[in-house]
């Protein structure tokens, strides 16, 4: 089913709306969760917790991108229950690498000012990503958005695990880099 009879199936306040969202982009959703939280059952529920979350927001929000707000609304998700089951990095996986990995070129925001200027930093993210080749791109966004792990990238790339970490590594640079030509304190 097109998105956009998805979409109008949600102003309706029709039920079926859930059902099609989650035969659609129910099992990219399941994958984002588990990347992050390895855990299936607490998967399943982010997967759920979408949805319910996608009916409240869906009227008045009209997304652009049906996969990417349910991408975005399961990844904030799992970061929330993330946060929530480990205070602490206590050897989750690949998560807690990939966050600090990423850290190298992107500092926590401490104040309010900072917070502000996250809008800011996103798009300038978004232009540094859209300056990459697509397959650098693609390789960038499976690490650190969709938090798949190294060994998964360089099956799904068919290269070694060590290029792929020196090329993720490079594009770490490459972003801290852009930010800086772009005034962003690191």
């Amino acid at each position: 089913m097109e998105d956009t009879h998805i979409i109008a199936l949600y102003n309706a306040r029709n039920e079926d709306a859930i059902r099609q969202s989650d035969e659609k982009y129910g099992k990219l959703c399941y994958a984002i969760a588990e990347n992050i939280l390895k855990n299936p059952p607490d998967s399943e529920e982010c997967v759920n917790d979408t949805w319910l979350r996608a009916w409240n927001a869906i009227p008045p929000e009209q997304p652009f991108s049906l996969r990417a707000f349910f991408s975005r609304i399961t990844r904030n998700l799992a970061f929330d229950r993330y946060r929530t089951r480990h205070s602490q990095k206590e050897g989750a996986g690949d998560f807690p690498l990939a966050l600090e990995e990423l850290s190298e070129c992107i500092a926590a925001p401490h104040d309010t000012e900072e917070v502000v200027e996250l809008r800011a930093l996103g798009r300038a993210i978004e232009t540094f990503l859209g300056g990459l080749p697509v397959r650098d791109r693609h390789i960038f966004l499976c690490r650190y958005y969709y938090a798949y792990s190294t060994k998964e990238i360089a099956r799904a790339f068919r290269m070694r695990e060590n290029y792929l970490r020196n090329l993720l590594s490079r594009l770490r640079t490459k972003l801290a880099d852009h930010l800086r030509k772009e005034d962003f304190h690191l």
